[in-house]
């Protein structure tokens, strides 16, 4: 749930078990609830981060997972990291339009199933009022 509405996502737990065991982990522990979207662009909405600058996460990171069957397409859930591929924590990405250079360089986890016409909407600081998970 943000400012702008409802984004119903699936995520793939056979396919990225560690990057979707870290996001359930940190959504059952309300970590997102609060949280901004810090990045908006053109091509994605990025946020998860408690800074709000794009520096912050939760104290730890999580190893790179690629599976070749995830593409970042529009519409796809990622982890977000630093330049060093074993950094993603908290902060995600979801994608506005086909990104197929960022495939193989960042762990795509999961889809946006419904409201693809909210994540149009979300501007630089909207709320992730709640995350949940059904």
């Amino acid at each position: 749930q943000t400012d702008k509405g409802t984004i119903l996502v699936e995520v793939y737990p056979k396919l990225t078990p560690i990057t979707v065991d870290n996001f359930e982990r940190l959504v059952k522990d309300k970590f997102y609830d609060g949280l901004t979207f810090h990045r908006v662009e053109e091509e994605l909405i990025q946020g998860g981060d408690p800074q709000g600058d794009g520096m912050g996460g939760p104290g730890w990171t999580i190893p790179l997972e690629i599976n070749p069957d995830l593409k970042n397409k529009r519409g796809a859930l990622a982890m977000a990291r630093a330049q060093d591929p074993n950094s993603a924590g908290s902060q995600f990405y979801i994608l506005k339009a086909d990104m197929p250079a960022l495939d193989g360089q960042y762990a795509v986890f999961g889809r946006v199933v419904k409201g693809m016409d909210v994540v149009e909407r979300i501007e630089a600081g909207d709320k992730m009022l709640t995350l949940e998970i059904q």
